[in-house]
């Protein structure tokens, strides 16, 4: 095996049970996850699969209602580690750093859902713990976003019609400008694929 390891955090059924989820800013996430998870396979890499949980809470995240699960068309293969975490980073409440430690993984890349939030966060403090990061925007997804003093319940058509709404489009590319530079190198699944070609070498080795 490598040292470099792929992490798909939280392509999970919870949010296509949202009404949101029709405003995706990747409705092909399935499909770019697995043209990843095929390169890093065929590569030796290690794949890693997280899924965010909230027990308890009643919602689309609580694993009694069953969407805590891979979106249908993404599966883990045997050896494949699918941790489950209930903070917003996949560290913090996982054993993702004692996987990657006695891999002798330091070379990550990540996608998932959603691009600013759980993806960005994964990110910044995977930079921190030393580990050299990959951002593949276009495997991830994110959402309009309402501004701070919408109203909780607001529905999606009150987001969408908010001028204060922040589009998916946006919030990618903040994204990006934060990270890129900073926290990870920023790429396209494209540029990815072909990084991950046998023989290729790891970024950062």
């Amino acid at each position: 095996m490598s040292r470099a390891a792929l992490v798909v955090i939280d392509v999970q059924e919870s949010f296509r049970q949202r009404p949101m989820w029709a405003y995706a800013s990747q409705p092909d996430i399935v499909d770019q996850v697995n043209r990843l998870v095929d390169a890093a396979r065929r590569r030796g890499d290690l794949v890693v699969w997280v899924l965010h949980a909230e027990p308890g809470s009643g919602g689309v995240f609580d694993p009694a209602n069953g969407h805590v699960r891979l979106i249908d068309g993404l599966a883990a293969a045997a050896g494949e580690p699918t941790l489950v975490k209930t903070s917003h980073n996949a560290f913090t409440t996982t054993s993702l750093q004692q996987v990657l430690t006695l891999a002798g993984i330091r070379d990550l890349t990540v996608c998932g859902i959603r691009t600013e939030q759980c993806v960005e966060t994964t990110t910044r403090v995977g930079c921190d713990l030393g580990y050299e990061m990959t951002f593949v925007t276009d495997a991830t997804v994110t959402f309009p976003t309402p501004h701070r003093d919408l109203p909780a319940d607001a529905t999606v058509a009150q987001i969408l019609a908010d001028p204060r709404t922040l589009s998916a489009e946006q919030i990618v590319t903040r994204t990006e400008y934060a990270l890129a530079g900073r926290f990870a190198t920023v790429r396209t699944v494209a540029e990815v694929v072909r990084h991950l070609q046998p023989g290729a070498v790891p970024a950062g080795a």
